[in-house]
């Protein structure tokens, strides 16, 4: 793994799909009809949102179970990013006519397959890319962080709508901090720096963590050991830092939400930080 170093230490997740489905199936099976039809994300109800992670067990399991790439693909010149929102509303679209008890059904069945198949895995092969970290192609390890980040956000979505708080269990939450910080390298890629520069990121809270990114003649990397004297410093608490990584919050509420230490321009480019396809 040592061409994939500038993403940091490895993290294994695979053992956690299985219950944070558990988790997502206890939530559904919970809610009431007008719960269903709140919206959970711009344009999407709980029932929406519900059908499209879904959407995402079928592809996985077609594309890294199966071997079964048919389906729909880019447009001639259509953006990556444009690719995936438009392909995601035409399944949730399609998805309308399945009842909630229908989805909660399949949902426990595909799950099943999720964990089994991200169990079997080896985090050292190579897979999709990981934009958002600047990795094409990714390590697995990191698709796989990616996916269950993913599935932790959506079940966040979903107990926001419905009037319950996030969960903050460290059991995921420490995993899924770990995976949204491996963009700061792609998040400070613009940012000019002398080589050897430091910048620190602390999440605080029992489910949080520390990361420090270092300016490298290629580029910036979550190689280096922290020195101890860094050029800027973050200081997130962990709703503030899962919020602004998905933009459940911009970075300007996040930055007045944090505490920023030396270099204004570095400190700014951290809270610019995004660890989805937005």
């Amino acid at each position: 793994m040592d061409d994939f170093a500038w993403l940091g230490t490895p993290i294994d997740v695979r053992g956690l799909f299985r219950p944070e489905r558990e988790e997502l199936l206890t939530l559904l099976r919970s809610l009431t009809p007008d719960d269903w039809s709140a919206e959970a994300v711009p344009g999407w109800t709980v029932r929406d949102t519900a059908a499209h992670i879904l959407g995402d067990d079928y592809g996985r399991l077609a594309r890294d179970r199966d071997g079964y790439h048919e389906g729909p693909a880019p447009e001639p010149g259509e953006p990556l990013e444009a690719f995936i929102h438009r392909v995601n509303q035409q399944w949730v679209d399609a998805a309308a006519r399945i009842s909630p008890a229908a989805l909660v059904d399949t949902l426990e069945l595909t799950g099943r397959h999720i964990a089994d198949l991200w169990r079997r895995s080896s985090p050292d092969g190579r897979s999709l890319p990981v934009s958002w970290a600047g990795a094409d192609p990714a390590p697995l390890w990191l698709d796989a962080a990616r996916d269950l980040t993913e599935y932790w956000t959506h079940r966040q979505q979903i107990r926001l709508a419905t009037g319950r708080s996030a969960s903050h269990d460290p059991r995921f939450l420490t995993p899924v901090l770990d995976t949204f910080m491996r963009a700061l390298p792609q998040t400070l890629r613009g940012v000019p720096a002398p080589t050897g520069t430091q910048v620190r990121v602390v999440v605080e809270g029992d489910a949080g963590g520390t990361w420090t990114a270092t300016a490298a003649a290629g580029g910036w990397s979550l190689a280096a050991a922290d020195r101890g004297d860094p050029a800027a410093e973050v200081r997130f608490d962990p709703d503030t830092a899962w919020r602004l990584c998905t933009r459940g919050i911009d970075p300007d509420t996040a930055a007045a939400r944090s505490v920023l230490h030396g270099d204004r321009d570095l400190a700014e480019a951290v809270c610019q930080i995004l660890s989805i396809i937005r």
